[in-house]
């Protein structure tokens, strides 16, 4: 049986570049243990898909949590112009929560 990395791995060989599929996969990497992967492909996916806010989020978060907290904020300062340029103000609060979470 398929572990869920190999199942989202192989939907991506047939549609490269999907920003929900490599979002999926950057989650499953979080949920596996293997961080590292997980921040290699958040920070590919909104290189490529800067408008792609929710892996904004992630990402900070994921880098809080292993000691990164400049870079959590910057990744946080940059989520909070893109959900702002989106107009998604569930995200926008989210982030802008979150960054004060993290620096107070």
């Amino acid at each position: 049986m398929m572990s869920r990395i190999q199942q989202i791995n192989e939907f991506l060989i047939m549609t490269p570049g999907d920003p929900f599929l490599s979002h999926a996969l950057a989650l499953e990497y979080i949920k596996s243990g293997e961080p590292l992967q997980a921040k290699t492909i958040f920070e590919m996916l909104l290189t490529a898909h800067p408008d792609y806010v929710g892996s904004y989020y992630h990402l900070a978060g994921l880098l809080a949590n292993m000691g990164e907290k400049e870079t959590a904020v910057e990744w946080y300062e940059k989520g909070i112009e893109a959900a702002k340029k989106a107009g998604d103000q569930h995200a926008l609060r989210e982030l802008q929560s979150a960054l004060e979470e993290l620096i107070y």
